[in-house]
């Protein structure tokens, strides 16, 4: 057998192809740093994932569904939607899948947003917002977020013009924490046009404490122009297997259906997600979650007492809102075995991770405010 061709032997052709240009104004999304592999212990406390490995069911059903890796999955995912259906008390042809709550946003984008039609949203929110519009010829309105981090929801409604085709509300707000009421989401709905989707990206719901979580399943079923979004990403621990999905009313469901990538949601994602919610798979992670809740708070008072004034956090994160002093602190504390993510010199999420680096960020945040 010949060896394979040295890339460097031959000189790269010219480019001459013509892309969007559009492109050109797409900021980068930026993952969260892994942590470095330097022989010390060190923590990736920079991308919201779970530290908990996947259950054993979910396990399981993960290793079977790779005996037919060789067929593609089932493109309706009909069980799985079956399943998602009756926990939402949706049709299952209201559920809409793809790879990612993310993705179905992208797939949102696609069903409404034509050349220069608007999308409005918080600002800073979920760094992928930006480039899944402008990406696909939209205008991206970015609102910025009160002295207290939230929702500008007055300014947002304000910003609303005839060439708005889509909202998006992100509670709990990544990168910031803090989220919104029912009452607060019920008010904005009454200053929006109903022909305007308002999409409220809840991938950190579970996260939220359960007596003043939002009734996000009251509002979709009280507005045509709702849709809701979730992932199994983060409670779940499903990130490396990408899958999410919309409740969406039969119009705009069918709409993307109509738009979504064919085969998005894998064999394995898709029973990964179905075992998930099992009944006693799901007792299980909802331990999880209150454990989440509870180093939230065990974190946040010991900042507290350190001196830290950080916004109310709902998800599995708190940020820092250190403005200049933003990229120092990441450094800082990676310097220390504790990888966060820094967003510029607007703040720094650190995710609530294992106990371990918990406590590390404890021990960190304390070490920066003695310098």
């Amino acid at each position: 057998m010949s060896a394979p061709p040295d890339p460097g032997r031959y000189p790269e052709p010219p480019e001459t192809v013509r892309l969007r240009p559009a492109l050109e104004a797409l900021p980068a999304y930026v993952a969260g740093k892994p942590a470095g592999d330097d022989g010390r212990r060190r923590f990736k406390a920079s991308s919201n994932e779970s530290p908990f490995p996947p259950l054993p069911a979910v396990r399981d059903a993960v290793v079977a569904a790779m005996d037919e890796a060789n067929r593609y999955p089932d493109m309706a995912a009909y069980a799985l939607r079956e399943a998602l259906g009756a926990k939402h008390g949706v049709d299952p042809s209201q559920i809409a899948l793809s790879t990612g709550s993310v993705a179905v946003s992208g797939d949102l984008v696609r069903a409404l947003v034509g050349e220069g039609d608007e999308v409005v949203y918080a600002w800073r929110s979920f760094e992928a917002y930006p480039i899944l519009v402008g990406s696909h010829g939209g205008t991206p309105v970015q609102v910025p977020l009160t002295a207290e981090h939230e929702h500008d929801l007055e300014s947002m409604a304000a910003a609303v013009t005839d060439r708005t085709r889509l909202v998006i509300l992100c509670t709990p707000n990544n990168p910031t924490g803090p989220s919104l009421s029912t009452e607060q989401i019920e008010g904005f709905l009454a200053r929006v046009p109903e022909h305007v989707v308002v999409a409220i990206d809840e991938a950190y719901r579970e996260f939220h404490d359960p007596a003043t979580v939002a009734g996000t399943a009251g509002i979709f079923r009280r507005h045509g122009n709702v849709v809701l979004l979730r992932t199994f990403s983060k409670m779940q621990g499903l990130a490396g297997l990408r899958i999410g999905y919309a409740v969406a009313h039969p119009r705009l469901a069918r709409a993307l259906g109509q738009v979504t990538v064919p085969f998005g949601a894998s064999a394995p994602a898709q029973v990964a997600a179905l075992a998930s919610l099992q009944p006693g798979v799901q007792a299980e992670l909802d331990q999880r979650a209150a454990w989440i809740r509870e180093e939230r708070s065990r974190l946040v008072a010991a900042l507290a007492g350190q001196g830290w004034q950080l916004p109310r956090s709902q998800g599995n994160f708190v940020y820092f809102p250190l403005g200049e002093g933003s990229p120092a602190f990441a450094a800082f504390a990676e310097e220390r075995g504790l990888v966060l993510r820094g967003y510029g010199t607007d703040g720094v999420r650190a995710t609530i991770s294992e106990q371990e680096a918990n406590d590390l960020l404890i021990e960190v945040a304390g070490q920066w405010r003695q310098r």
